[in-house]
């Protein structure tokens, strides 16, 4: 007991994990970064892939394995009817409006993408688009608790 005795032993509790606010905003940084990342490889003439770690179950024997697998990820621009490059922000499959009825940024050309990314990007993480991802996520807890 004599090494315990030379510690200062307190009752101590863990810092409470973030704000549901901060967790759905964390999401879609991350999801952000990797559109930032499938556009410096567009640019470049490349394609990006993004892999994940999954754990499978083999139903035969009951064995768990950790597999490797790529993410299917979507880019979230596109050329609009009027030939323009649009880039939407999303919370999941949920297009965000920025105000009403606009839920698209228009760019002059595909090198405008990635500063118009990291633009979002700020936004989101500054927390100018908290309620428009609290109402898609909210969208989305609407359609899963049916």
């Amino acid at each position: 007991m004599s090494n315990l005795a030379s510690l200062k032993l307190v009752g101590a509790k863990a810092a409470s994990t973030a704000s549901p606010q901060t967790l759905r905003r964390s999401k879609v940084l991350r999801q952000l970064d990797e559109q930032v990342l499938m556009a410096q490889a567009m640019l470049r003439g490349e394609t990006h892939s993004s892999t994940r770690t999954v754990v499978v179950r083999n139903k035969q024997t009951g064995e768990s394995t950790t597999v490797t697998r790529v993410k299917r990820l979507k880019q979230w621009w596109f050329t609009s009817d009027a030939g323009k490059l649009c880039v939407q922000l999303r919370y999941g499959n949920r297009v965000l409006e920025f105000s009403k009825g606009k839920n698209a940024v228009e760019l002059g050309s595909q090198r405008d993408l990635i500063p118009v990314l990291e633009t979002l990007r700020s936004a989101v993480a500054s927390g100018e688009l908290d309620t428009q991802i609290e109402s898609a996520s909210a969208a989305v807890r609407a359609r899963f608790t049916k």
